[in-house]
């Protein structure tokens, strides 16, 4: 399961991280931009050394084997009706998820944003991925149906 370290005022993820550690055929991922401008994901453990990298965004400090993700929770800006995200701007979610999507289509997408990020459309490109599901605080909203808890 990857998932992100929290900033920017993003839903903090970490709380997932006790589930995770439960699980044991489960390894948390948290993403590692490379040195050639990608972005992979490695395993990381809640007592790992972290690092700020050149976004200021932490990442694991020690070089570990990348692993893909089953389920990768993808932080946002905004989101819309069609499950189509704004990011930060660099498209590092979506090279990954475009590249390995073709190579594993079960690949599971999870937007985590607040309610209030929801936005009715918006502009997209053929690099833009549609998430599977999004998850706020109000629910579940999947590609073609909303649930609300």
């Amino acid at each position: 399961l990857s998932f992100y370290y929290p900033s920017n005022y993003e839903v903090n993820t970490l709380n997932l991280f006790n589930l995770i550690k439960r699980k044991k055929n489960t390894k948390a991922l948290l993403p590692v931009i490379n040195s050639r401008d990608q972005m992979t994901f490695a395993q990381w453990d809640f007592l790992d050394i972290l690092k700020v990298n050149k976004y200021g965004m932490l990442e694991p400090a020690v070089k570990k084997k990348p692993l893909i993700p089953n389920v990768a929770l993808v932080p946002l800006l905004a989101f819309d009706k069609n499950n189509y995200r704004l990011g930060y701007g660099k498209g590092y979610y979506d090279k990954f998820l475009n590249k390995y999507l073709k190579l594993n289509k079960n690949i599971l997408t999870i937007g985590v944003a607040f309610s209030f990020q929801k936005y009715n459309k918006l502009p997209i490109s053929k690099f833009d991925v549609n998430l599977d599901y999004i998850l706020t605080e109000k629910g579940i909203i999947k590609k073609s149906w909303t649930y609300w808890f």
